[in-house]
């Protein structure tokens, strides 16, 4: 039941409310500073508020300082303010000060439950877009609305609540690191580190130092105690990026730490207890390379509690088109340009290439072009994409059903061994229509080689 609180000091009132607003719970006040009071207690969406409120009763005054106390503490609170006056001069500067309705007395309660159903609607509305404002900031990183990164945009909101251990895998460049951001962004570990370690790009013989981190005089060199990556992560998120690259030499200990969450620093003799949820992500084919014993299988097998996809920038449609315009609005901003889009011919090529190099490689061709550009638009040249000169032409929706048709015939066909009334039966029509749709789509060669007419 939503709960409205009453700003009235006519006790008269307040109990002709309490009969006519059955459908909510009402809490009452009878001045400013019990209604701050219960406002602080009960936090309503809703407050209906009586403009003649004491010590001056006869005006708006306190009733206007009560409207401006009750926006400044709580701004989304839907004040519905309540006069006796005829004359709505005091109303409209309340509507000015910032609330939500008025209502000349006397009452009449199914008016004034229709504005309170109102007040509430728009709260409720107002909070779903804040939840959704909040769930694309999460993931403000990730765009697209292709279906692949759809699907893989849902399956992060699944995971990111729980502690399973994620493999991401995917092409180098399609942006993995970017969805690891968006896994610990969207987990209860938002507000503690992440941190990230590229498994490929350290040195074997320094990595593990890098991992684990190591004691004062434990090798030439280390002067202190310096913590390790995992370390550092205590209590957030660690990617462990380019895993596959990781060297066999030093699967065993991070097997070990993954199973019993603790960790030894070079040159130690203490356990110590790490609370760390682990992302890990690669390019590799992580199933060959077990296949091949150049990775471990038990470490897989702990690593790949749930695998996420993330699909190559060649196979994400349009969405191309939109990181495009999302980085030519980064990099505007970065360089102080004013490039306003791209050609015809520059959208069609970009669509076309098929990004060996996926985002990074969109990337790097957006900003030299955006740095080098000598007209508003980008071109397939300045991009250094090839492209055709002839205008690429888009089917119309009567060509694509056309086409979807016939192939879905064809299709059929082939499933009734060439049987026109078994391919009618597949496809749910009756064989008149069959033979029409093949009139229409001049598939002639169905009914020669209809295999009834040789029984």
């Amino acid at each position: 039941m939503h709960t409205v609180l009453v700003i009235e000091d006519d006790l008269g009132i307040q109990k002709q409310l309490k009969w006519s607003l059955s459908d909510y719970e009402l809490v009452f006040a009878s001045d400013r500073q019990q209604a701050m009071t219960q406002l602080r207690r009960f936090e309503p969406a809703v407050v209906t508020l009586d403009l003649g409120l004491p010590p001056d009763p006869a005006n708006a005054s306190e009733g206007m300082a009560c409207l401006s106390d009750i926006l400044s503490s709580k701004p989304d609170t839907k004040v519905i303010v309540i006069t006796g006056s005829t004359d709505n001069s005091h109303a409209l500067q309340a509507i000015a000060l910032g609330a939500y309705d008025y209502y000349q007395k006397p009452l009449d309660a199914d008016v004034l439950n229709i504005i309170l159903q109102r007040a509430f609607k728009l709260t409720e509305l107002e909070n779903e877009n804040k939840a959704l404002r909040a769930s694309y900031q999460q993931q403000a990183d990730i765009i697209g609305n292709s279906e692949a990164i759809q699907k893989a945009c849902r399956t992060v909101e699944k995971i990111a609540p729980t502690e399973i251990t994620t493999l991401l895998l995917g092409e180098s460049g399609t942006g993995k690191e970017v969805f690891a951001r968006a896994i610990h962004r969207q987990s209860p570990r938002a507000n503690k580190p992440f941190i990230a370690i590229n498994c490929a790009s350290i040195p074997e013989n320094l990595l593990e130092s890098e991992l684990f981190g190591y004691e004062k005089g434990a090798f030439t060199g280390a002067v202190k105690t310096t913590l390790g990556k995992i370390e550092c992560a205590n209590g957030g998120t660690l990617l462990l990026d380019e895993i596959g690259d990781m060297p066999l030499s030093l699967q065993a200990k991070m097997l070990r730490f993954l199973q019993e969450r603790v960790i030894e620093r070079i040159g130690g003799r203490s356990e110590i207890e790490v609370d760390v949820r682990v992302i890990c992500a690669t390019h590799r084919d992580l199933t060959e390379m077990v296949a091949q014993q150049s990775f471990r299988e038990d470490l897989y097998y702990r690593i790949s509690e749930i695998v996420l996809k993330i699909p190559a920038l060649r196979n994400r449609g349009h969405d191309i088109i939109l990181i495009a315009k999302a980085l030519l609005h980064r990099f505007n901003q970065e360089y102080k340009t004013q490039i306003q889009g791209f050609t015809e011919c520059a959208t069609q090529a970009m669509l076309a290439h098929s990004w060996p190099g996926n985002i990074r490689e969109l990337q790097n061709k957006l900003k030299s072009a955006v740095i080098l550009a000598e007209s508003k638009f980008l071109s397939a040249e300045e991009l250094g994409l090839q492209h055709s000169t002839s205008k690429a032409s888009c089917p119309t929706l009567r060509q694509i059903r056309e086409e979807a048709e016939s192939e879905g015939i064809r299709h059929a066909y082939a499933l009734a061994n060439s049987n026109l009334s078994k391919t009618a039966d597949l496809l749910g029509i009756t064989r008149p229509t069959l033979y029409a749709l093949i009139e229409k789509y001049k598939l002639y060669d169905l009914k020669q080689s209809d295999n009834e007419l040789t029984q």
